[in-house]
């Protein structure tokens, strides 16, 4: 009978495989939350954007017809006073320029009541023109409000251009139509004020009067869009019951863009105001940025999806293992167990008795290579003493166990590192010791992480050059080795001139690169195996050259120093070259011949940089004869 455990552990890869897919699936659908999220706060940044612009706009155009409506009362009710004879229209036409603003008013005019023009601002001959054809005379004419009328824009038979209009009517004092004051606006001066607004290259703002009709809109050079009725268009349907100000989303009549906009209409005047943004240019932004961030959230589903493939797959060959493993006789569990690891067991004879199946993967031999062989085949020869005594000494029953890291020969990848746990087996009836059994495993990771664990320790973070520990050991070893073989030992003492002063200007990450192109190039001049270069201190670096004489170590400080300055580095603090440079000194000792230690060296390189600095920087002072420090700079 299955019992609620081994069932779990049945249904272990399919649990396993449902949770990869409802990672997936949360991943996905927050990354879709996201991204629609982040698309309405573009549209509700543009939608702020377009409000303001309307804003503005709607304000200009009160503005602007407050002045014409101000402008059109005083008039009017001059005309109504002085009435329309010769005198008065003689006067007029001396006080109409003075009342003309060349920003906002095209043109001022006065119509008697046959439509005939008494008087204008415009410098023309208008003896034979007559404006009773236009349709906001007739209303004057037919109606008797006295209230500013803005009309439709018309074409200035003035000027030719298209002009929107505002116009008052006269009366006699009996209160009969008199005729017609009128105030004309260049459509262009809206749209170039429109234009002074950044709405994207497919964008708008438009002027409209509360009937649908187009008074004027940016970006239309050839004015295609004036006079234009959109009173049919979804906007003005149920006009009244629309608020006076909303955001608004359509696609426009008149050129097909989808648009984001928002409407406003004037409080004062039958106008209202429309500025609008082309959707596709407001969510270009997100849709690129969108499109970058899906494409890294699909790898990474790509890639979770991949490794739950692995792992379930994984989990279903291990339980497919186990399973086959329980079946096993009980003499294999101890080897199933450590499966992971090679299983030998070695007889008196120093032969392989037996060899588990991981061998192959470990050392590349599979066991039927291996059985009958010696134990020890394989070994690196530098080890191979120290693991036969250590077998020896367990057969011997000098030690029941014995742990140990060796070197053993793969057969495709040469040597790899090793450690063998090694324990006596006796025989069942004598309790003799008949052998050895050894569980090997491999340890080259863990080795090549402690070697890089040692290396690093030894090295300098920024520039990879040795750092001052490692140095001063070598320093050391190489004093005691030319004291020995009578050699001259030579060492250069490098820094950075003014180095302060650049991290200061220049910050520090360009000091770090300034340094690190300083290490490179004394990395590319430690051309023997035997010189160091190593990174002594802040900006200051060594370079240890063993059996090198004077004239060699100071050739190689001068070409370490022109190195530099080839590559041009700037440092305005640094005069009369503002460019990076170094001071170095360089000390020349035989040790055999003294009875200093190593320390009178650097002291002596000390003191020829000191040197270096006070002479001037970006220079190399060679040291005389290597004398203790003088007591004023101890």
């Amino acid at each position: 009978m299955v019992t609620g455990r081994e069932l779990g552990k049945t249904r272990l890869p399919l649990w396993a495989a449902g949770f990869v897919v409802l990672i997936c699936v949360a991943i996905l659908g927050l990354s879709v939350w996201r991204e629609w999220e982040a698309r309405n706060a573009e549209l509700r940044n543009a939608e702020v954007d377009v409000a303001n612009v309307a804003h503005s706009l709607i304000q200009h155009a009160d503005d602007t017809f407050e002045l014409a409506d101000t402008i059109l009362v005083g008039l009017a009710h001059r005309l109504d006073l002085d009435g329309m004879g010769p005198d008065t229209i003689a006067k007029l036409q001396a006080y109409l320029p003075t009342r003309k603003s060349s920003d906002r008013i095209r043109g001022i005019f006065v119509y008697d009541e046959t439509g005939r023009w008494l008087a204008t601002t415009e410098q023309i001959d208008f003896s034979k023109l007559n404006n009773s054809d236009r349709e906001y005379f007739q209303r004057h004419r037919n109606s008797p409000d006295r209230s500013t009328l803005i009309g439709r824009p018309v074409r200035s038979r003035a000027g030719g251009q298209w002009i929107i209009t505002a116009s008052r009517r006269v009366n006699h004092p009996d209160g009969s139509f008199a005729g017609v004051a009128l105030l004309t606006i260049d459509v262009d001066y809206f749209v170039k004020f429109f234009e002074r607004f950044d709405v994207g290259s497919n964008g708008s703002a438009s002027l409209l009067n509360n009937d649908g009709i187009m008074l004027a809109r940016s970006r239309d050079e050839s004015g295609a869009f004036i006079g234009r009725d959109l009173s049919n268009a979804p906007l003005f349907r149920q006009w009244e019951s629309r608020p006076a100000a909303a955001v608004y989303y359509f696609k426009s009549p008149l050129d097909n863009v989808q648009r984001l906009s928002y409407y406003q209409r004037s409080s004062r005047y039958p106008l209202m105001v429309l500025a609008s943004k082309s959707q596709d240019e407001v969510l270009a932004p997100w849709q690129r940025a969108a499109a970058v961030r899906v494409a890294v959230v699909l790898g990474l589903v790509l890639l979770i999806a991949m490794i739950g493939f692995y792992l379930v797959r994984q989990l279903s060959q291990r339980q497919r293992m186990a399973q086959a493993l329980v079946a096993n006789e009980a003499h294999f569990r101890l080897l199933a167990e450590q499966s992971s690891d090679m299983v030998t067991r070695i007889g008196l004879d120093d032969r392989l008795l037996y060899v588990s199946p991981s061998c192959l993967r470990m050392i590349g031999w599979s066991p039927d290579e291996l059985v009958g062989k010696s134990a020890v085949a394989g070994i690196h020869t530098e080890d191979i003493e120290r693991v036969e005594q250590a077998v020896a000494a367990l057969k011997n029953g000098e030690a029941e166990e014995a742990r140990f890291v060796y070197r053993q020969r793969h057969r495709e990848k040469g040597d790899i590192w090793v450690e063998a746990a090694l324990h006596v087996t006796r025989a069942s009836d004598s309790g003799e010791i008949d052998g050895v059994v050894a569980v090997v495993r491999d340890m080259t990771e863990q080795k090549d992480l402690q070697d890089k664990l040692t290396s690093l320790a030894a090295a300098d973070g920024l520039t990879g050059l040795a750092n001052r520990r490692a140095f001063d050991e070598r320093l050391a070893d190489e004093w005691a080795r030319a004291r020995r073989d009578g050699t001259q030992l030579s060492l250069l003492l490098i820094d950075v001139d003014h180095f302060k002063t650049f991290n200061d200007h220049y910050g520090h990450l360009a000091g770090d690169g300034c340094l690190r192109a300083l290490g490179r190039i004394l990395s590319a001049h430690a051309r023997r195996p035997a010189d160091l270069a190593a990174r002594y201190g802040g900006e200051e670096f060594a370079m240890l050259l063993p059996n090198t004489v004077a004239d060699g170590c100071a050739e190689l400080g001068e070409e370490i120093r022109e190195a530099l300055r080839e590559l041009a580095m700037l440092h305005a603090q640094n005069l009369p070259s503002r460019l990076v440079t170094v001071s170095v000194g360089a000390a020349t000792s035989l040790p055999s011949q003294t009875t200093t230690d190593c320390s009178a060296l650097v002291a002596a390189a000390d003191r020829a940089l000191y040197a270096a600095k006070d002479g001037g920087r970006d220079r190399l002072v060679m040291s005389g004869q290597v004398v203790p420090w003088p007591a004023k700079r101890a």
